[in-house]
């Protein structure tokens, strides 16, 4: 699911980290390998909590010293009271869920802030795959065919701002980077945009 090329990873990291302060508690929601995790407590000092139901991945995050649960995302979001995190943290995982809508709700219950970061399917060459040879894209960022891969249901990032604006999600800050997973920009993003990361909190 992740990019295999270290540099194309990080450049999300870095974004992210730019929205957590120093000690914050941070909840990362399907934490995969903790790798996330690892580099805000390198970077920020944070207070770090993975949840994952892979025990390969857990066992990952336990040799990186993370600490982690294993188990269904809902039923340990369920088990914190109201902001018992400073960041509850979305990367590449919306597009996994039963019910996206009820898990992002919970994890703004959770959080103070909530990051969400996915893959823009409307950008332009998942458009042109789609239309042109009729299947589906096949690259760094998802590199198993759809036979070896998660269910998932992709999204774009004017679904996204539609969905937050329908939900009344407030959104603090927001970050684009383009094909190239390193350039920041702002021009069409639906269009040009590959990654979008998000600072989200509740309206209410």
């Amino acid at each position: 699911m992740h990019p295999k090329n270290p540099k194309k990873r990080q450049a999300d990291f870095q974004v992210i980290a730019r929205w957590v302060n120093k000690g914050e508690r941070v909840l990362d929601l399907g934490c995969g390998r903790g790798v996330l995790l690892e580099y805000l407590k390198q970077t920020k000092g944070v207070y770090g909590v993975g949840v994952d139901i892979d025990f390969d991945k857990i066992l990952s995050c336990v040799k990186r010293g993370v600490p982690v649960y294993q188990g269904d995302v809902n039923e340990v979001l369920a088990s914190f009271q109201d902001n018992a995190f400073d960041r509850v943290i979305f990367s590449r995982t919306v597009e996994q869920f039963d019910a996206p809508d009820a898990t992002l709700r919970e994890g703004l219950r959770v959080g103070k802030r909530v990051t969400v970061g996915f893959v823009n399917h409307g950008f332009w060459k998942n458009r042109l795959n789609k239309a042109v040879w009729g299947r589906r894209t096949v690259n760094e960022v998802y590199p198993n065919p759809w036979h070896a891969s998660m269910p998932a249901n992709p999204f774009s990032v004017a679904e996204f701002e539609d969905y937050c604006q329908i939900k009344e999600i407030s959104i603090g800050k927001r970050v684009y980077l383009a094909g190239d997973w390193r350039s920041e920009g702002t021009l069409f993003p639906n269009l040009l945009a590959g990654y979008a990361i998000y600072d989200l909190a509740s309206s209410n």
